[in-house]
């Protein structure tokens, strides 16, 4: 592993952990509160946490090209961001 891909894996680690603990607790508060809006905002950034993470897993482990791990964060970013305005309009 050169330093470039220790590097991405460092980034996606204090990722996976940065966005468990938003999802965490925009969790707790939605089951405390019972409001959608909190359900979805942790809908939101649980996609994108799981985005990101799931982009240098295929990058980095898997034979895919590299574009495969791209489209499939960008797409979970996306996911995410739209459940995020939901929660914000709701």
């Amino acid at each position: 592993m050169n330093s470039v891909e220790t590097l991405i894996v460092a980034t996606k680690a204090l990722t996976l952990l940065a966005g468990a603990a938003i999802a965490h607790l925009s969790y707790r508060a939605y089951t405390e509160t019972k409001n959608t809006a909190l359900g979805a905002l942790c809908v939101g950034f649980t996609a994108i946490t799981v985005g990101a993470v799931l982009g240098g897993v295929i990058d980095l482990v898997t034979p895919l090209d590299f574009l495969y791990g791209v489209l499939a964060q960008s797409t979970l970013t996306l996911l995410g961001f739209l459940a995020i305005l939901y929660s914000l309009y709701r």
